[in-house]
Order: C-alpha cells, then structure tokens, then sequence
C-alpha cells in the first residue's frame, strides 16, 4: 500500500517545546500526520500503541539518548524508519547513527525544504518497501522486487549471488529502465553488509565542488570546527552506490581511485587521514572502455570499479518477463487507487509482446500505470494503449513521410511515455538533453501538414 502524505504518521521527539512546534508545523502543513514526545519514555509509549511511518528524533535527549531510540526502532519495528538530528554534528555521531539504523541524519539549523526533502526521501523507501512486499506475495520469490522466470533474468540472478558475498567492486551495464538500481540493492541485501547503510549517489547535474563535498564530506558552514561527514564515511561497512558512474568528474574519478587503493580518505578540508570500508556498486549505460581511450573517464579506476562486471539484460530479451511484469504492475497500481484490476484483452497482450520497449521496465511500469489511470472499464484493449504501441501492433507505418516527421513522432511518444521528463526521455533516445530541446523546439515551430 502506498504511503502518501495524508495517511503517514510522523513522530517527533526532541526535548525543546519550540524544536516540537516548528516540525509539527512544517510537517503537517503537508499533510503528514504528526505526534510528538519529550523523551523516549513517551515516544515508547506511543510506540506502543500507534503505527508509526518514521520517528524523527534528537540525538541528545534527557534520560535515554536519542541513539538508543534509534537501535531500538531499528530492531523492534521493521517497518518504521528513523530520521536523527542534532546540534552537535559529528562524523562519529553521523555514522554511529546510521549504523544504528537512521536512514537519514540532519544537523542543525537545516531549513523547511531540506526537512522536507529528507522526509520525501524516507516516504519513497516505505514505498518501495511496500511495492517489494506486494512482488513477493503475488510473484516468484525473487530478491527486491526483482520479477521474472526468463532465462536472461534466471543467468542475471546466479550473477548477483555469485558476487554477492564478495567484497569487490561491481560493475552493472545495461540500457536506461532495465533495473540496475533494483540489482545493486539486491547485491547489497544478498552479502554480509546487508545490515549497513545503503547509499546511492547521483552525480549527473551536480556540481563538482558541491558533489565533493557531498562524498568526501567538508567543515560546517556553521561551525568551522567541526565536519559534516561524507556519503562514504557514512557508508561504512556498507554500501556506495554510483548511479551513471561516467557522469563523474575526473578529479573525483582521481579520487574516487586513490580511496579504493588506499582503503581511506583525506578530507578536502582537512590534513587527517580517515580510514573507510564501502563495498562500491557502479553502473552506467555508456562504453566505458571506449571513454577510456577518448580520456574521458579514468583507466584506472575503471579498472578498479569493474573487477566484477554484470549485464542487466533489457526487457526486449526477457521474453515472457514483460507479461509477468504488466500484469504485476496492472494489479500494484490499481490496489494503490483503490480500484478492481482490469484485465487485458489478448490483443492488447499480443501488442504489449511485440513493441520493443526502449524504455525498458521503466517504460512498462509508466504505461501500466497510465492505463490504470484513465481507463475505467472492466478491460483494457489495444485501442487503450498508447499510439505508438497501437502503430507498431497494427503494422500501420507508411512510407510517405520524411524523417524529420518520423523523427518528431518519436521524440513526442516517448515524451508522453515517460510523463515530459526530459532527463529520461533523453536515456531513451541515446542523445543529451540540449540536442533533445533543440529538436522540441523545432518540431514545435514546424509547420503542420
């Protein structure tokens, strides 16, 4: 089922009246139920007797720390997650609580948007917890929400348990939507840090001072003396996961290299060498061989980073996989608004089999979720199904028509297909996303005929 904001109950405990009132305030105005407690003893007790979503708690508490809230919501309430804040930020606070089971940590002062956006973070994880739990009731027992009996999937499953347990680096291929970030977490799930953090990185569009300072860590602006810890301090003895690692820059690939061959960091504001243990999973979509030869990615770490390399095939050679998962996203979105699961007709079976799904599973889930949106009745036919699908099932190309208009066509289906994120429809294509605005902007100034 899935948490949206008007059903998740928040607790806040922190021993300041105006701390309280000021996330309670900003909470609820989104929509979040909110409860609030002075010290563990209450928030035990509420504990007790109402279903939490996410605790938010203070590190320093009077009586029983905030820290051993943590572990005991972490091992007493498996579908509770726990948010920590602190005035006293420290590296050894930051990874004692993630360790602890916090799956975010704030220092103060943070503002409304940065509380919000952890807290947005916390909702999606419940999601996906839930989604996970719903693939295993109603599919094959396979590893987090991973959906299928092909046997691309069955040789990409014995590829994940054989690495599973091992502590080297792994590096996933494959094309946008097929389910790298689903693998990596099976990865991690699967082997001996399945009890540490998790922590995925996305660097596209970040800068480079800020994306440093992100994974390195750096001094509180507030406080000169202190740090905020780095992603990879506070991966320890978990996981780093590197979505698009190609999209790094080379001083941090430079980096990045020294710290797996040195097993440590040393902080860009700092002369104090830090020893680190992270498992790194990395993925990309890109050649990163033939990057290598241009210079624009460094051999060295790829030689690092893909010590175990692993192909997550894409949805076209998965065979009877993309009815598996049709069906799995028609009943998961349909559950979620409350409505009876359509069925499909089996010419829309036969058209879902034959597109070629460029987007992949991620292009499959949008359009399921899409027909459950808009379509009421008991079945959904070919007729319901996007025009690009309904061309490709009817044979109905036509030869007269230039390039450009083929072209434009395209561009405009998979803007549709993937909601008018530009980002993604620019994987789906193979082109950057300027090129992609430039091409809207010119079929959006064509003539029509």
């Amino acid at each position: 089922m899935t948490i949206t904001n008007d059903r998740a109950r928040l607790l806040i405990v922190d021993d300041s009246a105006d701390t309280r009132e000021l996330l309670d305030r900003n909470l609820s105005s989104q929509g979040y139920r909110v409860l609030t407690a002075a010290d563990v003893a209450q928030a035990l007790t509420i504990l007790g007797s109402t279903k939490i979503d996410l605790v938010i708690t203070d590190l320093k508490l009077p009586g029983v720390s905030g820290l051993e809230l943590v572990r005991h919501v972490s091992e007493n309430f498996k579908d509770t997650e726990v948010m920590m804040i602190t005035g006293y930020p420290s590296v050894e606070g930051a990874v004692a609580a993630v360790r602890s089971g916090a799956q975010e940590y704030l220092t103060k002062p943070f503002t409304k948007e940065e509380l919000l956006a952890a807290v947005r973070r916390v909702m999606e994880r419940l999601k996906l917890r839930a989604t996970d739990r719903v693939a295993t009731e109603e599919s094959p027992k396979l590893p987090l929400g991973l959906i299928g009996d092909s046997a691309s999937l069955r040789t990409l499953l014995q590829a994940v348990a054989r690495c599973a347990t091992s502590a080297a680096p792994v590096l996933l291929s494959g094309e946008y939507g097929t389910g790298k970030a689903l693998v990596a977490r099976a990865i991690h799930c699967a082997g001996p840090r399945a009890q540490a953090p998790f922590i995925p990185v996305v660097s596209d569009g970040v800068a480079e001072e800020v994306l440093a300072k992100q994974l390195f860590g750096h001094a509180d602006p507030h406080d000169k003396t202190l740090r905020r810890a780095g992603l990879l301090e506070l991966a320890d003895a978990g996981t780093v996961y590197f979505r698009e690692v190609s999209h790094l820059p080379l001083s941090i690939q430079e980096d990045l290299s020294a710290i797996l061959r040195d097993k440590q960091l040393t902080p860009p504001d700092s002369n104090q060498t830090r020893p680190v243990d992270f498992r790194l999973i990395c993925d990309t979509q890109r050649d990163l061989r033939a990057l290598t030869s241009r210079g624009a990615f460094l051999e060295d770490l790829y030689v690092r980073i893909s010590i175990d390399a692993i192909h997550v095939p894409s949805l076209r050679d998965r065979g009877k996989d993309i009815l598996l998962l049709a069906h799995h996203f028609l009943r998961q979105y349909a559950t979620e608004l409350g409505k009876s699961a359509p069925t499909f007709s089996d010419r829309a079976l036969d058209a879902i089999k034959a597109y070629p799904w460029p987007g992949n599973v991620g292009e499959l889930e949008n359009v399921v979720r899409q027909l459950v949106l808009t379509i009421d009745g008991p079945s959904l036919d070919v007729s319901d199904l996007p025009a690009h699908m309904r061309f490709s099932a009817i044979g109905a190309a036509t030869l007269n028509r230039s390039l450009a208009d083929v072209e434009a066509e395209h561009i405009r289906d998979v803007m549709t297909t993937v909601g008018g994120n530009q980002t993604k429809a620019a994987q789906i294509l193979g082109i950057n996303r300027k090129t992609l605005r430039e091409k809207l902007k010119q079929s959006k100034s064509s003539p029509s005929e």
